[in-house]
Parts: structure tokens; sequence; C-alpha cells
């Protein structure tokens, strides 16, 4: 039986964060809360599917705008509005959850369904 518990699914999305602290814990923190929790905690399974999928495409977003900085300078740009995402809408999405609605990340490309 699973139970409700949006605290941990807060915490799920602001754990993103720490990518600004880590570089990379954004990522592998919520992974492994999603992969040992999806099952015990409702919403755990769709808040984490797009959690990751938002995470892997601010990385894809950042890859591509790396040689636009090369070549025309564009691409700076990019990794700025990628930076001001990654610390957006996790923040965004938290308080979205704890108020008990449906958290959006756009521009994310399902990587996972």
């Amino acid at each position: 039986m699973k139970e409700q518990n949006n605290q941990l699914l807060v915490l799920t999305h602001l754990s993103q964060l720490l990518d600004l602290v880590t570089g990379f814990g954004g990522f592998i923190v919520p992974l492994v809360i999603w992969l040992t929790k999806r099952d015990s905690i409702v919403g755990m399974d769709e808040n984490g599917k797009s959690i990751i999928n938002f995470q892997l495409s601010m990385f894809l977003y950042a890859i591509i705008s790396i040689p636009f900085i090369l070549f025309c300078g564009v691409g700076i740009v990019g990794l700025i509005a990628v930076g001001i995402m990654c610390l957006i809408f996790p923040i965004v999405n938290a308080v979205k959850v704890s108020n008990g609605e449906i958290p959006k990340y756009p521009l994310s490309i399902k990587f996972i369904l």
C-alpha cells in the first residue's frame, strides 16, 4: 500500500538544486530517491520521471550550447537560460507539489516514459 508523503516529493524536487553546489548531485540524489521510493510513495513515479527527464534535457541543452559559444557566441545565452531554468523550475514545482498540484517542467524531453 502506497503512502502519501508530499514532504519527500518536495525534497525530491528541491534536491535538483544540488547541481549548484556539487555539479552533479542534482541528478544523482533525485534518481536514487525515485528508484527507491517509486513503489511506496503516491505520485513518486510520475514526479521522479519528470525530474529525471528535466535533468537529462537540461544537460543535453547545455552540451548543445557549448559549440555555439565557439562559433557565434550565442551559446552563452543558451547556457544562461539553462542555468536559470535549473534554478527556477525545481523551486516552482516543489511549491506546486506541496500544494497538491501537478508539477510541469517545460522544454523537457520524454526520455523515460
